[in-house]
């Protein structure tokens, strides 16, 4: 079982939901990503996930944006991130899962890639503008990390399905159409999507995108088994406010409601 399944699994029998906060690794830089890492995990993340930095990042708004342009001008690479994982995981063991584009990873070669991924102990990649038509490169050679893939409030049933059999250790709900950092503005739709995709799989089902307030954190955990929250984190680290960053962690994690009391659904 991976770690990722494992944190799932445990949080499940204590009828939680899990919240996982995403940050851009090297911003501001990456030694203190790594501090930023072990704050996250004390202020209540249940998995953390860290987006490498990427010259034409599609799937982030300009919050995001501007982080990675931070990231890159500060030297850092994917194999730099590497690196520092190899470092974390020495005070660590919360979930990681990675955040890139293709690019990156074909720069460095998939079999290599999934090689070192694994040797520093990894637990998933999220590959935003990945097809599923072109993924079969990327589901060879990666037993030990999961392949998270994205659905979308777009993505049709059929290809839901299709997903959902390829899936491993959780699969990741877009919230709205749109990139990170955009309001959420139907939560409704929202979580009508959530459960449809979650009738179809017994995987975990986070959401993400549009996460900005307790509020939204709430309401979407009451369907899915957790939250991702990025735009917020990342503005805090921006403009230094790495104690309101913490505050903030602890508060979302907070307002995640109980399994069962808001969730009725058989699981």
């Amino acid at each position: 079982m991976s770690r990722i399944s494992a944190t799932f699994s445990r949080l499940s029998s204590l009828h939680q939901k899990a919240f996982i906060p995403y940050i851009m690794a090297g911003d501001p830089t990456l030694s203190q990503t790594e501090r930023l890492v072990l704050m996250l995990e004390s202020a209540g993340a249940d998995l953390i996930e860290l987006g490498v930095p990427f010259s034409d990042p599609v799937a982030d708004g300009p919050t995001i944006q501007r982080a990675s342009d931070r990231a890159l001008r500060g030297g850092t690479s994917l194999n730099s991130i590497f690196d520092m994982i190899v470092s974390l995981r020495k005070r660590t063991e919360i979930p990681l899962i990675l955040m890139t584009y293709c690019n990156p990873i074909y720069a460095v070669g998939i079999a290599r890639f999934w090689e070192k991924a694994v040797a520093v102990g990894i637990d998933g990649v999220i590959i935003p503008d990945l097809p599923l038509e072109e993924a079969q490169p990327f589901l060879s050679g990666h037993a030990e990390v999961d392949l998270i893939f994205l659905t979308a409030p777009t993505t049709l049933e059929s290809r839901m399905k299709k997903i959902a059999y390829v899936a491993r250790g959780m699969i990741y709900d877009v919230a709205l159409t749109g990139v990170t950092g955009a309001p959420l503005t139907d939560r409704v739709a929202a979580k009508a999507h959530l459960e449809q995709l979650k009738s179809l799989t017994a995987l975990p089902v986070v959401a993400g995108f549009g996460v900005a307030t307790p509020e939204d954190a709430c309401d979407l955990a009451a369907v899915a088994d957790g939250v991702v929250m990025g735009s917020v984190l990342v503005r805090l680290i921006e403009s230094a406010r790495w104690t309101e960053l913490v505050e903030t962690v602890s508060l979302f994690k907070r307002a995640l409601p109980v399994a069962g009391r808001l969730d009725q659904r058989p699981r």
